[in-house]
This record gives structure tokens, sequence and C-alpha cells, in this order.
């Protein structure tokens, strides 16, 4: 009788599960780590693989010894957690920062609260997060290494795109001829190897993925779409006002980890609320600290620190637009 679970009704059966919903998204990543190991070779493989061993060792250390329960591997949450904080790395990450990052955003961000359903942030990008302060030097090193996997490849060092409007606008520049000296195109930013993190390597695998998800039901376009908006209207009225020293829309869309972070972590079932004008509240907060950041702040980034902050308030959301009760009438 122990193994029963007596609860009023209503009750609602189908096949989605922990496990499942972990693998749709494991699979909608796929194109996005399929084409950062083709960019970044060898270099991208031991990142992923030191990511992956240390975050599923380190849950089951902490549930075999520590909360001495069962051990949670299967559902495979400690699995996507190791591959999005991977993608959120520079390939050129040493192993010991993989593994910092790993142990906290396992050991910290997600059993101290419990483990998976009760933890308030997202694991990964806390893990990133705090590697970016830690080793800030280390974190924005976006040389991107000579890869097996393609012919006469070289290791080649660069900044971000945001990154170099950020300093070429700060040296004076204007957007006209930065975009004179850069490759800035939208086909080459849809299409293109982009300098930066493993996850920014290439707009479209992600854009693929997101496809995949919405197909699956996995995610609800409500966060995604919000944030996209928000992003858009925000800098399109920047660009409007002064086109020379501001970035258009779609440049700030198609750039840095507003697709990852927008499309896989922002849509987290945990961290995020669950009513659709929760969503987009959640959503809009997302998108005008994404800008602020970007656009005013020291880092050329915000997306990974827009997310945690709203973060925070999604308990809040989550008291206030409640979902409707089943059965309730509507006045």
């Amino acid at each position: 009788m122990k193994k029963l679970l007596i609860s009023p009704g209503p009750h609602l059966f189908g096949k989605e599960n922990t496990r499942r919903i972990m693998l749709d998204v494991i699979l909608a990543l796929t194109p996005a780590v399929l084409v950062s190991f083709y960019f970044m070779g060898l270099s991208a493989i031991s990142v992923f693989a030191v990511a992956i061993v240390t975050c599923l060792g380190v849950e089951y250390l902490i549930r075999r010894y520590m909360i001495k329960g069962p051990s949670t591997l299967s559902d495979m949450s400690a699995l996507l957690t190791a591959i999005l904080l991977a993608l959120n790395l520079p390939p050129t990450s040493p192993w010991w920062m993989v593994v910092i990052g790993s142990v906290v955003a396992i050991g910290i961000a997600k059993m101290t609260f419990g483990g998976l359903g009760n933890n308030l942030f997202n694991p990964a990008l806390v893990g990133r997060v705090v590697l970016l302060i830690s080793f800030p030097v280390l974190m924005t090193d976006w040389t991107i290494p000579a890869s097996v996997f393609r012919v006469g490849s070289d290791a080649i060092t660069g900044a971000t795109p945001l990154g170099i409007i950020k300093e070429g606008l700060a040296a004076g520049l204007s957007m006209d001829q930065l975009q004179g000296m850069h490759d800035f195109s939208y086909w080459h930013l849809l299409w293109g190897k982009i300098e930066g993190s493993m996850g920014e390597a290439n707009a479209f695998a992600l854009l693929l993925g997101f496809a995949y998800l919405l197909y699956r039901k996995v995610i609800r376009i409500h966060i995604p779409l919000t944030i996209f908006v928000t992003v858009a209207l925000f800098t399109g009225i920047l660009w409007l006002i002064n086109p020379q020293q501001n970035a258009d829309p779609l440049f700030h869309l198609l750039t840095g980890g507003l697709l990852l972070g927008a499309i896989f972590m922002a849509t987290d079932y945990v961290t995020s609320p669950m009513s659709p004008k929760g969503m987009v509240i959640f959503g809009v907060g997302i998108g005008v600290i994404t800008v602020l950041i970007r656009v005013y702040g020291a880092y050329p980034e915000g997306v990974s620190f827009a997310i945690l902050i709203m973060n925070a308030v999604v308990p809040l959301l989550n008291k206030y637009f409640k979902p409707k009760r089943f059965g309730e009438v509507i006045k």
C-alpha cells in the first residue's frame, strides 16, 4: 500500500513523462551540438565529455551518499543540464573549469534545492554565470580551435559580433564602419560560423531545434515569442532613433545567446511560470533586461543574467497569475 498514491480527481493520463520530455529537448539540441563538433572539433567534444561525466557523477554521488535515495540519472535531466552548460561555454574551456561549472550547476543550483522540480534557477545558467564572474578571461576567449572535421582549418581568434559592436561603438566608430569591416550580413549570422560559446556557433541549428520542440508540443510559444518580440521592439526603437549607434533588431535576434536562452533555457518547466499571462510577463522581463545589459551594461551579452533575474520572479508570477482551476465557472 505504501506504493499507492491517493489523490482527488480528476486524473489525466498521457504518454508524457520527465524522461520523454528531456529526451525531446536533447534531440532538439542535437543539431547545435553537431554543428559545434564540426566547427570546433575535438576541443568541443572534450568539453561536452567532461561536462556530461561530471554532471552525472555529481548527481549520482549526492543522491547515493548525501540524500541516500534512489538514483535519478534515468530521468535524463542531469544529462540535459550538462549539454546546456557545455553549449554555454567557449570551446577552449579547460577541463577543470568545466568541472567547476558542472559541480555548481548540479551540486548547488539543482540538488541543494532538492533536485529536479525544486530548483529556483536554471542550473546550467547558474554554472555559466558563476564561471563568467570567476574566470572572465577564460570565459571570453573566443578562439575557435582547428577542427579535424574540416580540411585546412586553422585556429581562429576573434570577438563575438556583439563584442565587436560594443567595443567599436565605444571607440567612436559607426555601425556603417563596423559593418564595412566585418561580415554582419543576415545570411552569415543565420548560416555561418559565429564566434562565441559553442551554442552560438550557428543560429539555424537552434531554430531547427525550436521547430522540433513546437512540433512535439514540448514547449509553448509564449515565452520565446515574447522574448523575440520584446527584443525586436526595444532594439528597433533605438535603431530608428540612431541607426549609426545601434544595431538593428534582426542583428540582436541572430547574435549572442538569445536563441539558445529563449528557446531552451527560458522555457524550462521548473523555472518558468505556469500561466500564459505569467509567461508573457516573464518573456517581456527577459527581453527588456537583455537589451539593457547589451546596450547600456558592461557586458556585450545579457541573456543569462536576464533569465536568472526573471527566474527569481517566477514564484510571484505563479502566485498572482494562476492557471484557471479545473471546472471553474467563468464570470
